[in-house]
């Protein structure tokens, strides 16, 4: 029988026996198969090794030969006719639900998958399609490792084609068993001929084939939606199983094939997705999920190396120092990522509702909890993973969210009695935390947003606060002096007899500043400014390579221009408003952000070495901004303070102030100075000095100097560097 089998079917492919003669190979396939279950009696042998397979291939081969043959567009041969009719899709899934013989589920799925991708007649429109497909999916997805994990992500990658070639079948297939027994007890039928047929095929096996019309006809048009729970199995459920799977592959194939599906172009069929299925809270469980498996004891210094995770290749290079947890960390990372990914590539409609769902249940249920917890672990390492999470965003939408849960949606200028009602505010105070651990994490994640493209982020920390100028002095004449405009003859540690003693700065202050025709300093005396304000006996720079202006300026540059690239879509006025000499003065505050900056500058001579470089590098990234109000209000010295405000300059005038006290208590102050220099910079063994806490505070001051500089002289003028400029020498322009 096999012989003359395979001889019709050569006659077949060559294209030489008339139709009715196909119908005919094509049921003695289908008979034969049937008989196997009726005929075999053992249980043990592998379906691959028996003739179904090759009945199955057979079956395929006559199916999309006949379509081929056939003289009019869009109707189905006999053959086609044949397996709707008799169901022959739903009595193989009985069969690869039964797993009988053993390995029929794989067959059965290489089937569906080789049946929907090659015949190119509209299937999934049909019960007789549409229903095998549900079961089938629903046999699979949910264990992670199971053995037809490779036949299962083709079979959805061919439904996804499907679905990306027709988007108003997404609805269809994701309708699942609900909406199919919901028409079998409807009344009055709301299917269109094609479906009704369908329907008519269940009830009447022996009936009339079905209409096969063109593929113009459209979904049911009365539908209920199903309740989308997330424990229903359908394509959503079995592609996020998928994406589990330990096998890279597969799970690589699984994101991309849910990819494909939420970027839809149909606003219906996206909409859809959002409400009907449960793709959203799907995903989002599955990335809560991997956060709550990963260990509470994560180091921060761990987090912040593991860099460049991707969902395309999740785990981390193995050339990379093991640590425990780091596979989970890489896990959710990628999987972090990929979400990112999806809200950047889906439909608008499902962007916006993924990135909801991620801010409310990773953000606000889990990750709140923890970043105000009592436990100092709890907060070290959620303000770590937070960190980690803000360095991968790119998608506009998720970026959006994670803006308004760490500042709030809309911002307030502050007042200095306020005190810690938002989130915001909690991790402002912990940059002052006890812990200094603590407060250098979390000023990395402040570091970290700051570089974000968001214009929410710099006005909730900075520019609120800055809005009106009341910085500045009204009504009062221009300072004749550079000491006028700083009070210093106000200040304890600038009297006459201190400033003649034998620490001095290492240039007298200037007169005043020349101004450019509009007004502002110019670029030369504020660079000196800065330049000149370490007195010449507590610098140490000059005695060692590498570390002078010029290299600050080469990468402010650099940094500048990323950073003006980023703001240029906000428009930024080029300088600041004009102020009204009438208006009365207001009191002003910095706001709570700039003024932990400014507490933490100020002593920056008695905090750890690692904590002052966090400090001093979320202020650089402050004066990066080409904001007329960010620049004078950190980068002008010349600037008329009103009573009681300061500026950033005005800080490091004291801290210097402090310094020239401080120093003549140290014997030997420039030679250990330069030892310590050494040391962080690694050239000799570091060893425990007396006031070593001091001495590398004087260091990092000294290159917090040169850096604002150099930010300044990269400013100027406001709307871009100025090229044409050398870079000034060590100590002077």
């Amino acid at each position: 029988m096999l012989s003359r089998l395979g001889a019709l079917l050569q006659e077949v492919v060559g294209a030489r026996e008339p139709s009715i003669d196909l119908l005919e190979a094509f049921v003695e396939h289908w008979k034969g198969i049937t008989h196997y279950y009726i005929e075999s009696t053992d249980e043990n042998t592998p379906a691959k090794k028996t003739d179904i397979p090759w009945r199955l291939r057979q079956m395929l081969d006559i199916l999309v030969y006949e379509e081929r043959q056939q003289t009019t567009a869009g109707e189905a041969g006999p053959c086609l006719e044949y397996l709707l009719q008799h169901k022959i899709l739903e009595t193989l899934c009985t069969l690869g639900k039964a797993e009988y013989p053993p390995g029929m589920r794989q067959q059965v799925l290489q089937f569906f998958s080789k049946v929907l991708a090659q015949v190119q007649h509209p299937l999934l429109h049909y019960l007789n399609v549409h229903r095998p497909v549900q079961n089938l999916l629903r046999l699979g997805g949910t264990v992670p490792g199971s053995q037809t994990e490779k036949e299962e992500v083709q079979f959805t990658t061919v439904l996804c084609s499907k679905i990306q070639q027709d988007p108003a079948l997404l609805t269809y297939i994701l309708e699942g068993k609900k909406i199919v027994s919901r028409k079998k007890s409807s009344k009055e039928p709301t299917t269109l001929p094609r479906e009704a047929a369908s329907v008519q095929d269940k009830d009447h096996p022996h009936s009339k084939a079905p209409d096969l019309s063109p593929c113009g006809a459209q979904l049911p048009a009365e539908t209920e939606e199903p309740d989308g729970g997330v424990g229903e199995s359908n394509l959503i459920t079995s592609l996020i199983g998928l994406c589990k799977s330990k096998k890279g592959r597969v799970a690589l194939k699984a994101q991309e094939n849910l990819l494909l599906l939420v970027s839809v172009a149909s606003p219906a069929a996206a909409t859809y997705l959002v409400h009907s299925s449960p793709c959203c809270p799907a995903i989002v469980e599955h990335l809560c999920q991997l956060y709550q498996s990963m260990p509470t004891f994560l180091d921060p210094a761990d987090i912040a190396a593991l860099e460049g995770i991707s969902w395309r290749l999740p785990s981390a290079p193995s050339d990379e120092a093991s640590f425990p947890g780091k596979e989970a960390l890489a896990a959710f990372l990628g999987w972090f990522d990929y979400c990112d990914h999806l809200i950047t590539e889906a439909h608008v409609v499902v962007a916006d509702a993924l990135a909801k769902a991620v801010a409310e249940k990773l953000f606000m249920e889990i990750l709140q909890p923890h970043l105000l917890h009592v436990s100092e672990q709890s907060v070290l390492t959620s303000t770590a993973l937070l960190t980690a999470m803000l360095r991968q965003l790119r998608s506009p939408a998720l970026l959006r969210e994670a803006v308004a849960f760490l500042l709030g949606a809309n911002p307030q200028p502050a007042a200095p009695e306020d005190g810690p009602r938002t989130l915001c505010a909690h991790l402002i105070g912990h940059c002052n935390h006890l812990s200094d651990e603590i407060s250098i994490t979390t000023l990395r994640l402040f570091e970290e947003l700051l570089q974000k493209p968001h214009e929410h982020v710099i006005h909730s920390l900075v520019l609120c606060n800055l809005e009106g100028r009341h910085y500045v002095a009204r009504g009062s004449p221009e300072p004749e002096s550079y000491e006028d405009t700083l009070d210093l003859e106000e200040d304890p540690y600038f009297t006459d007899g201190f400033l003649n003693s034998s620490f001095q700065p290492s240039a007298k202050p200037p007169p005043a500043p020349a101004t450019n025709s509009d007004g502002r300093t110019a670029v030369t005396e504020i660079v000196n400014s800065f330049l000149c304000l370490v007195p010449e006996e507590a610098k140490t720079s000059a005695f060692l390579e590498e570390t002078g202006y010029d290299t600050y300026v080469h990468d402010a540059y650099g940094l500048f221009q990323e950073c003006s690239s980023r703001v240029a879509p906000w428009g930024w006025p080029l300088g600041p408003t004009p102020l009204d000499l009438h208006e009365p003065e207001r009191p002003f505050f910095e706001g709570h952000f700039l003024r932990m900056l400014f507490d933490r500058m100020s002593r920056i001579l008695e905090q750890p070495y690692s904590l002052n470089l966090q400090v001093t590098s979320v202020l650089s990234r402050l004066a990066l901004f080409p904001h007329p109000l960010i620049h004078e209000y950190l980068l002008d010295p010349y600037i008329n303070l009103a009573p009681g405000c300061r500026s950033l300059f005005s800080v490091l005038v004291r801290v210097i102030g402090d310094l020239m006290q401080r120093i003549q208590r140290v014997p030997q102050f420039p030679g250990k100075l330069l030892l310590v220099r050494k040391q962080l910079m690694g050239q000799i063994p570091g060893e425990q000095l007396d006031h070593q806490t001091l001495l590398q505070g004087v260091v990092v001051l000294e290159e917090f100097c040169k850096e604002l500089a150099a930010i300044a002289f990269v400013k100027f003028p406001p709307h871009g560097p100025h090229l044409h400029l050398p870079p000034p020498h060590e100590g002077h322009v």
